[in-house]
């Protein structure tokens, strides 16, 4: 494997089809492309500042580097990347790639990051600024993670999610077969229109979460005072520790808590509108 050095390159293409090569306390100033077409690349304590530096790139690993402002949508239509020990200042990272594997990661401006990706695993990632984060990707796994951004994976699939903090709004729409196991998830309009979404050991916060939900199942999990208006034309079967505030219309399944502090059954409900719900304090007042 050919290897460079303290060295700095600039411009359009520097570094364009190489193979095999090790890069190590390198600075790639302003410019475009500088390892496109590349496969085999490693690169250690580098400094990336140009535009579009890992297109269609197979084969990459990247530690202790950074990808400043200037190097935004860095990695794009490349495979097999394994990251560690890097910061990402950059937006837009991260599309249409195939095997991603992140650990200590910072990404402080996350905005349109991870579109059209597949098998990506995060460990020990952190994520600001990350609105539409994860759109339209699949096979996920993520581990000690947390999020700020809205909008958040939106019409992902075969997703895993492990102790995180998620502060997102519409997080979840139009997913399917997502598991989050022992996280905070906090944001209005939680999981509309997902598709076995299945959370266990998780504290949900938000308004109108986890409406139009298909097969919703919840285990173990509590809802903050303001989860008002809760499973909206939702199939779901949920054990939930604690209160809820105000279920609306559930279509179907059952649905057990400590109380409910309001039930809202009306002539909206849509069939077959048999969703059992059951208190293990005293029932709230419902309004039929």
């Amino acid at each position: 494997m050919k290897r460079i050095q303290n060295t700095e390159f600039g411009g359009e293409r520097p570094l364009f089809a190489s193979h095999d090569l090790q890069l190590d306390h390198v600075t790639i100033h302003a410019g475009e492309s500088a390892l496109k077409e590349c496969s085999h690349i490693v690169a250690e304590n580098c400094r990336f500042e140009g535009k579009y530096p890992f297109w269609h790139v197979d084969g990459f690993t990247i530690k202790n580097c950074l990808f400043t402002e200037g190097a935004r949508a860095a990695l794009w239509y490349s495979r097999n990347l394994e990251m560690t020990d890097t910061r990402v200042e950059a937006p837009k990272m991260f599309r249409e790639m195939e095997g991603i594997k992140l650990e200590n990661v910072e990404i402080p401006d996350a905005q349109e990051t991870l579109w059209h990706c597949n098998n990506v695993h995060l460990k020990n990632v952190r994520v600001d600024h990350a609105d539409y984060l994860f759109m339209h990707s699949g096979n996920i796994e993520i581990e000690d993670y947390v999020q700020n951004g809205n909008y958040s994976f939106q019409y992902c699939r075969n997703v895993v999610i492990r102790n995180a903090v998620i502060n997102s709004k519409d997080a979840f729409w139009n997913t399917e077969n997502v598991t989050v196991y022992d996280s905070e998830i906090n944001g209005e309009y939680l999981g509309w229109h997902s598709h076995h979404l299945r959370l266990v050991n998780c504290k949900i916060s938000g308004t109108q979460p986890l409406c139009y939900a298909h097969d919703l199942v919840m285990e173990n999990c509590t809802m903050a005072p303001d989860c008002d208006l809760a499973f909206e034309y939702s199939s779901v079967q949920a054990t939930l520790n604690g209160a809820i505030r105000s279920v609306k219309n559930p279509r179907t399944g059952s649905i057990t808590a400590d109380r409910f502090d309001e039930i809202i059954l009306d002539e909206n409900i849509k069939a077959p509108g048999d969703c059992k719900l059951t208190a293990r304090e005293t029932t709230a007042d419902s309004n039929l």
